[in-house]
C-alpha cells in the first residue's frame, strides 16, 4: 500500500529462499521462508507484520533490515536497491536501517557498559571524538526514559524494560529512518510493553521514524500500526490500513486470527474461536491457496490455484472468494 509521501522502504516481489537437506541420499528441498512480497513504507509510518509461527516475518524482518541477502525481488532503501548497491553504498543503506531485537536479555552485550554499547555505532561510523560520544550516549539515554548517569552501568543491572529502552537507544544513535523491531515487547511483562510501545511512538514523532513492526500479538499491533500486513506461508493474504483491517477483515485467516485474540468485552469474548489446523510444513506447502487445508470456505479453485493479492474495498487481499464471504460488506 502507497503514501504520498516518498517510501523510505519499498519491497518488491522480494523473497528469500533456503536450500535445506532432506537428509541421506534424498536430496535438497527449498524453503520459501519469504516468498514474492509487496509493501512500501514512508516516513514517520509503521506497518506491522502479523501471523503464526513459522510464516515468514522474522525472516522479512532480517532480510529489510539488511541482515539477509534476497533470492530475488527488490528491496529499496531510499530508492537504491540494496542488492546491487551493496558494494558501493552498503554501509550507508546499512546505517539508514536498524533493528531491534526480541531478546533484552541477550542483545546487549554484558561484557560492556551502557555508554559503550551506545558508543560503539559512533566509534565504527564517525569520526567524534571520545567526549562527543559519551555526550551523544547520554543524551540519548535521556531520550529514553532513563538518567544519563545510567551510563556507566552494566545490562544485567537493568529491568526487561529498561533493557529494551537502551536497545532502541542504540538504534537510534545513527539517526536512523527505519527501525525494525522484531517482536520488541513479547519478552516484557504486560505492565511494561505499553510504556515501550508509548516510548517508540513518541520517538517516531519526534523523529520521523519508519518502523517496520513484527508482531504475533494483535493486541499491540492494534496499539502501534498505521498499517498491518497479515503473512502465511510466506506471502501476503491481507495487507491495508489497520482501521479496515481489525474492524472488516477480509481474508478468512485474518479473520480467524481476530476471532482467536482475547479480549476484555464479553460479547466478543464469547464469540472466541481457536484456528483449527495447523501451518503447513514450509518443506511440503499445499498445491493453491496455502491456507485451503484449514479454511472452512474453500473450494476445489482453491485447491488448485494460488490466489494474488488483489485490491477489495480498499484493501489488497490474497482470496478468491473474499467478497462471498459471510458478513462481507463494502464500505
Amino acid at each position: 500500500m502507497s503514501d504520498a509521501a516518498p517510501p523510505v522502504i519499498e519491497a518488491r516481489a522480494l523473497a528469500r529462499h533456503f536450500p535445506v537437506s532432506r537428509g541421506l541420499f534424498r536430496g535438497v528441498a527449498l524453503v520459501k521462508a519469504v516468498d514474492g512480497v509487496d509493501f512500501t513504507l514512508p516516513a514517520g509510518r509503521t506497518l506491522a507484520v502479523v501471523g503464526e509461527s513459522g510464516c515468514g516475518k522474522s525472516t522479512l524482518a532480517r532480510v529489510v533490515a539488511l541482515l539477509d541477502h534476497p533470492t530475488s525481488g527488490a528491496l529499496l532503501v531510499d530508492g537504491k536497491d540494496a542488492a546491487t548497491a551493496r558494494k558501493q553504498a552498503g554501509p550507508e543503506l546499512r546505517r539508514a536501517v536498524q533493528m531491534v531485537f526480541q531478546n533484552p536479555y541477550g542483545s546487549l552485550n554484558p561484557r560492556k557498559t551502557v555508554g559503550a554499547i551506545l558508543e560503539e555505532p559512533l566509534v565504527i561510523n564517525t569520526s567524534l571524538d571520545a567526549a562527543a560520544r559519551a555526550q551523544a550516549a547520554r543524551a540519548m539515554l535521556a531520550k529514553v526514559g532513563l538518567r544519563p548517569e545510567h551510563d556507566s552501568r552494566y545490562a544485567h543491572m537493568f529491568s526487561g524494560g529498561q533493557r529494551q529502552r537502551i536497545a532502541i537507544a542504540r538504534a537510534l544513535m545513527l539517526n536512523r529512518r527505519v527501525v525494525v523491531a522484531d517482536e520488541p515487547v513479547s519478552a516484557l511483562d504486560v505492565s511494561i510493553q505499553a510504556q515501550v510501545l508509548n516510548l517508540m511512538m513518541d520517538l517516531q514523532a519526534e523523529f520521523n521514524l519508519a518502523y517496520l513492526f513484527i508482531s504475533h500479538d494483535l493486541s499491540v499491533v492494534r496499539h502501534i500500526a498505521d498499517e498491518v500486513m497479515v503473512m502465511y506461508l510466506g506471502r501476503p493474504v491481507e495487507h491495508g490500513p489497520k482501521e479496515d483491517l481489525f474492524d472488516r477483515p477480509r481474508h478468512p485467516y485474518t479473520r480467524a486470527l481476530l476471532a482467536s485474540t482475547p479480549s476484555t468485552d464479553p460479547k466478543r469474548r464469547g464469540a472466541r474461536k481457536a484456528l483449527g489446523g495447523e501451518l503447513p510444513s514450509p518443506l511440503d506447502p499445499p498445491p493453491g491457496c496455502a491456507f485451503h487445508k484449514r479454511c472452512p470456505h474453500a473450494t476445489t479453485r482453491c485447491a488448485a490455484e494460488r490466489p494474488e493479492p488483489r485490491p477489495i474495498d480498499g484493501m489488497l487481499v490474497a482470496c478468491h472468494h473474499a467478497e462471498t464471504l459471510p458478513g462481507f460488506v463494502v464500505a
